[in-house]
């Protein structure tokens, strides 16, 4: 068994001089046991040793980290299953684990399962129960091996969807024949904002201060303008490992805010990866001590609030002529505006200002290569004549689920009426 050498009375301290069989203790487990000894009043140095578990004789650490890596496959075709859901707020993320009795490779090969609907805000205390459906799986980058997270959707006992199950909406519409032919792809670029633990204050800002005006912090290299790199890069390398489309990351305008991208992903599989790769910053973020928010304005007054602009094409728009197509489309997204901005986030007035890079909130407008506009067209597809339409409108925290379909429906299903289109494409300038 392990030896843990640490300053306290009942222990006796020895100072390892050549710890080549050791290995640091866990920084919190340190901080707890200083913490200690300074209320105690027995602490008198800190600095003139370190913390080891040392190996014993028969090779063996009685440490909590070689539990969590321990790998079982050899042992047991067993695996774990972390049901991951959506709870009541509608953005916030929930999970527990299961044992499977093989590997799996679809969610058809799992079981239903059900959870406490009254504990997230979902189901009232004399009728509780909510049925969870797997619907996708990834790789579990946190036990490894076989383990996998399983994206699940709630219903009731009778296989109605509950009101916060977006899902089902969605598949509806992407299981439209309409949709299919069209084949919709999405990339979705999610920011998000790391925040100091206890005061809930952006990581790298001074407390109760702050940082130089934006500028140098957009892709910036250095520590007084990158903050949070390691867990940007852990998402990043984490979410490849779990079969998560994501397809790049960068620092972001406001110091201690990021984005990873995801895409392109066809249909509702882009919401799916969305959702899974949110579940996995925020374990990480969780391991590491650091709060993830999604608010779309989390700090307010002269700088950049934090998006999820949606990328979007579809068979039509990726054609020879498809900038016509596009044009239409805009045209559409246009007249359902008030209808998009309702769906696309909690807070996001707070966000669409017409100030650092958004249109204002009421009014809508597109452009080439204009991120003031809500819909920006990029250079390439304009001078290609064909590609895809940018929608800057959405908040961080929406939900892809109601996003990516909205946008289905409304360019791919819905029709105008001729004199509202009319209306629309003069004034928009849109020769349709």
């Amino acid at each position: 068994m392990a030896q843990i050498l640490a300053p306290i009375t009942q222990c006796q301290l020895r100072i390892a001089k050549n710890p080549v069989n050791a290995s640091p203790m866990a920084a919190k487990t340190w901080r707890s046991l200083m913490l200690r000894q300074k209320k105690s009043g027995n602490l008198k140095s800190s600095s003139k040793f370190r913390v080891f578990a040392l190996k014993a004789e028969n090779n063996t650490i009685n440490r909590l980290e070689d539990l969590l890596n321990l790998d079982v496959t050899p042992y047991t075709d067993k695996i774990i299953a972390e049901y991951i859901w959506i709870g009541g707020s509608g953005t916030d993320l929930r999970s527990k684990s299961r044992t499977i009795s093989k590997p799996v490779e679809h969610p058809s090969e799992l079981p239903k399962w059900n959870y406490d609907g009254s504990s997230t805000g979902q189901a009232p205390g004399e009728d509780s129960e909510v049925i969870l459906y797997p619907q996708a799986i990834f790789k579990d980058p946190f036990r490894g091996g076989n383990n996998i997270l399983v994206i699940c959707d709630s219903y009731t006992p009778a296989g109605e969807p509950i009101p916060t199950n977006k899902r089902a909406r969605a598949a509806e519409i992407f299981s439209s024949q309409k949709v299919i032919n069209e084949v919709p792809w999405y990339g979705i670029e999610q920011e998000y904002t790391l925040l100091q633990t206890n005061v809930k204050w952006p990581l790298g800002w001074p407390v109760g201060g702050y940082p130089g005006p934006q500028g140098p912090y957009y892709c910036g290299v250095g520590a007084d303008k990158s903050f949070g790199r390691d867990i940007s890069d852990a998402h990043y390398k984490a979410c490849l490992y779990a079969g998560i489309n994501i397809s790049g990351t960068n620092g972001e305008v406001m110091p201690g805010q990021w984005e990873y991208q995801v895409g392109p992903s066809v249909g509702i599989e882009a919401a799916d990866h969305i959702w899974c790769s949110r579940y996995i910053l925020e374990r990480i973020t969780e391991q590491i001590g650091v709060v993830l928010t999604l608010d779309p304005k989390p700090i307010e007054g002269d700088w950049n609030g934090a998006g999820c602009h949606t990328n979007y094409s579809t068979k039509s728009m990726r054609e020879e002529g498809g900038f016509e197509v596009i044009k239409k489309a805009i045209l559409n997204l246009s007249l359902r505006h008030q209808e998009h901005i309702s769906a696309y986030g909690e807070g996001n007035e707070r966000r669409l200002t017409g100030k650092h890079e958004t249109a204002n909130i009421n009014t809508f407008s597109w452009g080439v290569a204009n991120r003031g506009c809500s819909i920006r067209v990029g250079r390439d597809t304009e001078k290609q004549g064909k590609g895809y339409l940018e929608d800057r409108r959405p908040a961080s925290n929406m939900d892809p689920y109601v996003v990516t379909s909205l946008l289905a429906e409304t360019t791919i299903l819905w029709e105008p009426t001729l004199e509202a289109e009319a209306l629309a494409a003069q004034k928009l300038a849109l020769k349709v």
